[in-house]
């Protein structure tokens, strides 16, 4: 896989050019609050966090705060048992079960996890799962549980049909759900079963069948970056410069950020971040310096961490400077 060879690089200051910072918990102020209320255990101010922020309005981010927080689940469990009738407990222990099976499981290949590392990952995803359809069961309208359930179902293996319905229950509930149709993305890819054929596909219908100014055009570019990933030193190049690849990420763009109702909302930082990334592996500086220029030096993990997981700010410094920007 090729990362970064031969790009001339430079990392000098230019006049006017924002110092480049990763954007840390959205840069929504709630989060640090909701982070140490996660960490003491203090439920009344995380239900409250959480209430004030409806679905449509980036509650995923603040739920994935609460529930990334190490210790959550030893507390929340009996917060969901001692309100019977309360969806909102439930769906955070489902979720913190999730990232909790993920931290057993962890990121390495699955020739590398042991089967006990499994056994627990698997354990603690069915027990997130009887949490996550007793919340769907409580708010039939909620989009959130089936989120989850579309990331604990991709690490219990539930089969591309199953994890069709879920998607399909989400965006039945919230049709442009960005962290939804990421998941379904992830889904359909070659590394989990499906095929660049029918990821590529899926991302552009959804980019096309949602508004102008939608963030899911984002799923075009990291659909090529995906392949890109996919391909051994020199196909990758080959693959990512090709003109038909330029033309998919430039219609994209045309009907995400570029389109006059595209406005900033919960989630644009990584949109123009990905595209970004896109851009300058394929060649394009003017779309990169675009997309670079609009992020105003604000830097998202997700997808530098492809090319540099230590330091996801340090490769986006490179490839601003190699765009001209």
């Amino acid at each position: 896989m090729a990362l970064l060879r031969n790009w001339g690089l430079t990392l000098g200051k230019r006049a006017g050019r924002p110092v480049a910072r990763l954007e840390k918990d959205s840069d929504d102020p709630e989060v640090l609050r909701l982070k140490g209320a996660a960490a003491a255990a203090d439920w009344a101010v995380v239900r409250e966090v959480l209430e004030a922020r409806p679905e449509s309005e980036g509650r995923t981010d603040l739920l994935w705060t609460v529930c990334d927080t190490a210790g959550v689940e030893k507390w929340i469990t009996g917060v969901a048992e001692a309100e019977p009738g309360a969806a909102l407990p439930r769906l955070v222990a489902g979720l913190r079960h999730v990232s909790w099976g993920w931290d057993a499981r962890t990121s390495a290949r699955a020739k590398d996890v042991s089967r006990e590392q499994f056994e627990v990952f698997h354990e603690r995803l069915r027990t997130a799962e009887r949490w996550l359809y007793e919340a769907a069961e409580i708010e039939p309208g909620w989009a959130s549980p089936w989120y989850c359930l579309q990331i604990s179902g991709r690490g219990l293996e539930v089969g591309a049909e199953v994890a069709r319905r879920r998607f399909e229950a989400t965006v039945r509930r919230a049709p442009h759900h960005l962290e939804a149709h990421q998941q379904q993305l992830q889904q359909v890819c070659q590394k989990w079963g499906g095929s660049h054929e029918e990821m590529h596909a899926f991302a552009r219908a959804s980019m096309l069948n949602a508004p102008g100014g939608t963030l899911l055009g984002q799923l075009v570019a990291v659909a090529h970056l995906e392949e890109w990933l996919s391909l051994d030193s020199g196909p990758d190049a080959a693959y990512i410069r090709r003109p038909e690849v330029a033309a998919s990420l430039n219609e994209a763009a045309d009907h995400s950020y570029r389109h006059p109702d595209f406005v900033r909302r919960n989630g644009w930082v990584q949109v123009l971040n990905s595209f970004a990334m896109a851009f300058s592996l394929a060649g394009d500086h003017e779309g990169a310096r675009e997309c670079f220029r609009a992020t105003e030096g604000r830097v998202s993990e997700f997808p530098w961490s492809y090319l540099n997981g230590s330091d996801p700010v340090a490769v986006y410094r490179e490839l601003r400077s190699a765009a001209g920007r």
